[in-house]
């Protein structure tokens, strides 16, 4: 009888070592340039002004930090009213940029077809124009011999807007209507491309379900449209009112002493009256104020996934 013999043991497997990492800093290190830019000309910047809008002192003599933090307190009781200017001016500027503004839009996500190209360069193409000199042929169009002023006086619009405010008399420029037109001319742009942008994402099939489901067209942008484009309508508004409330060229060229925004009343500060700590001040006053009614806006807007 054969006798069965044992197999000898198996050698245990070798351990397998996890696979190493590869290229795991790589992100970071891409990162790094961008980062670098952020502390050099924003962060360092920022730390720097906030060190000056607590300083005392003269140009003369040098300044120091005195956590003199009683310049915010007399910045903003002394020059509130451009502060409140510069909102209602902005926010002007960005109702009528949003108005004028969605209607292009749509026309070009859903109605220019072969035109659509052609039409986003006619957009885009005042950026290829100093920004000084768009502003600068506002005086032009906005003359008092001008037609612009001279249509506006036939129809007797000078007459309500002199009513409102806006105007004097029968004349536009050195006024706050023409530095909300100026505002809104400059900025639009800021208002059409993420309008575009947004509109352009909405699937077409759920305008047609809307027509299968007999709803009006008005129905449609109330119910469909617009619901799905208010993405594109807070970043376009974003964009539109934040440098507007801080520009100061609208106000400088088309405007007076009377609308003066606060942009200008830190310009001058800084280039002309040399009084840095309260230039500072303002500054950081502007930046927590549009701060603050941003959040506002966008929780109130409930797209708070755009903070």
């Amino acid at each position: 009888m054969a006798t069965v013999t044992e197999a000898p043991p198996l050698a245990p497997a070798p351990e397998k070592k996890p696979p190493r990492k590869r290229g795991r800093w790589t992100p970071y290190l891409l990162l790094l340039p961008g980062l670098a830019w952020l502390l050099v000309f924003f962060a360092l910047p920022m730390v720097y002004q906030a060190s000056t809008s607590v300083q005392t002192g003269s140009l003369e003599q040098g300044y120091e930090v005195t956590w003199h933090f009683a310049t915010y307190w007399d910045a903003l009781t002394e020059y509130y009213p451009q502060f409140l200017r510069s909102v209602l001016y902005a926010g002007s500027a960005t109702v009528l940029c949003l108005l004028l503004g969605y209607p292009l839009a749509y026309l070009i996500a859903f109605r220019a077809g072969r035109w659509r190209n052609l039409i986003m360069i006619l957009v885009i193409a005042p950026f290829f124009t100093s920004f000084l000199i768009r502003t600068l042929a506002w005086k032009t169009i906005l003359a008092d011999g001008g037609p612009v002023v001279g249509a506006l006086n036939s129809l007797h619009v000078l007459d309500v807007t002199s009513w409102l405010g806006m105007t004097a008399g029968d004349r536009v420029l050195a006024t706050p209507l023409a530095v909300v037109c100026g505002l809104t001319y400059n900025f639009l742009p800021f208002m059409i491309l993420p309008l575009y942008t947004s509109l352009e994402r909405i699937d077409g099939r759920l305008h047609e379900a809307a027509n299968d489901l007999y709803a009006k067209p008005s129905t449609t942008f109330r119910k469909v449209t617009f619901p799905l484009s208010m993405p594109g309508v807070v970043s376009g508004t974003l964009l539109t009112f934040i440098p507007a409330a801080g520009d100061y060229v609208n106000a400088d060229l088309l405007g007076s002493t009377d609308t003066r925004m606060i942009g200008n009343v830190i310009q001058s500060q800084f280039l002309r009256i040399l009084d840095y700590p309260t230039a500072a001040a303002l500054s950081f006053i502007l930046m927590f104020a549009i701060l603050i009614m941003v959040t506002l806006y966008i929780r109130k807007s409930g797209t708070e996934e755009l903070v």
